[in-house]
């Protein structure tokens, strides 16, 4: 780790870390606690997904839904609007609704070899967009002078690296200039992520052959074919089983780096305690 104890942590005058753990845990909110306290440079690996990496898919698809309506398909023709989506740190709507969910078309499902095109477009976004923290550490410094850094990794990040792999290229270039940080999640959290997702079912990205034994298996056990699935019933079929797969690849990784308790995140109010919290986790990774 690049921090060799808690005091070393804390005496430092550049903190860097790189936060993952499952979406809904606290990721973005330490990031932006940190942000607006002034000193801090918030990265968010799924904002520069969506926006340097796949801005240009999803506008796209936006102007060929657009193209479906006459009045807009008039306007676009002849460059008389522009269409674009408007992704925030707090709003990455469009890129969810770009990636979709697989099924039945007549339900807004997708064709399943289209929708794993899409992941596949989400996989070397979200590995080049990690690769593209060091720049961001160097942009922050030499631009803004801001000598603190989080990255807010994305849930999928354990997805798109192999963590039992000392060599993995992605984990490698995250841990030789930051600080690895897990939110570690209770069976509570667990189960009231599960609870959230099945009122209102998001899409997300799995690993291929996660994906694959999953679609497969949904459909051998409800017996149906591909367009008669449900989109909504087979993402939260899946996304209770994909948290349990992420799990122990979350554990790999985090043995490159420190854990913090959900718990404790949610006690965090200023960047101080976020400080403390770091350090104590490192006294405990080196006891």
């Amino acid at each position: 780790m690049i921090y060799r104890s808690g005091s070393d942590w804390l005496g430092t005058g550049a903190k860097r870390v790189v936060l993952f753990g499952m979406s809904g845990l606290g990721k973005t909110y330490l990031a932006n606690m940190l942000r607006d306290a002034g000193n801090w440079f918030h990265y968010s690996v799924d904002y520069r997904i969506g926006t340097r990496y796949m801005g240009e898919f999803i506008a796209d698809n936006f102007k060929r839904e657009a193209m479906k309506v006459p009045l807009l398909r008039e306007l676009l023709l002849s460059d008389s609007v522009i269409i674009a989506s408007n992704i925030t740190f707090d709003n990455l709507a469009p890129l969810s609704t770009y990636l979709g969910k697989p099924g039945s078309p007549t339900r807004g499902g997708l064709r399943f070899d289209d929708y794993c095109l899409r992941q596949n477009q989400h996989r070397q976004a979200e590995i080049s967009a990690l690769l593209d923290t060091r720049h961001f550490i160097n942009r922050a410094r030499d631009i803004y002078a801001i000598p603190n850094f989080v990255c807010d990794s994305g849930g999928s990040i354990c997805e798109v690296v192999d963590p039992h792999d000392p060599a993995d290229p992605v984990l490698q270039a995250l841990e030789r200039d930051l600080l690895m940080v897990w939110i570690k999640g209770s069976d509570a959290h667990t189960a009231e992520l599960v609870r959230r997702f099945d009122r209102a079912p998001k899409p997300m990205y799995y690993q291929p052959e996660f994906l694959d034994r999953a679609w497969i298996t949904y459909r051998v056990e409800k017996g149906l074919a591909e367009h008669e699935v449900n989109p909504d019933d087979f993402i939260r079929w899946t996304y209770a089983r994909a948290l349990a797969d992420r799990q122990p690849r979350y554990e790999a990784m985090a043995r490159r780096g420190v854990t913090v308790l959900a718990e404790e995140v949610a006690e965090v109010k200023s960047p101080a305690d976020f400080a403390r919290l770091i350090a104590r986790a490192i006294d405990r990774k080196e006891d």
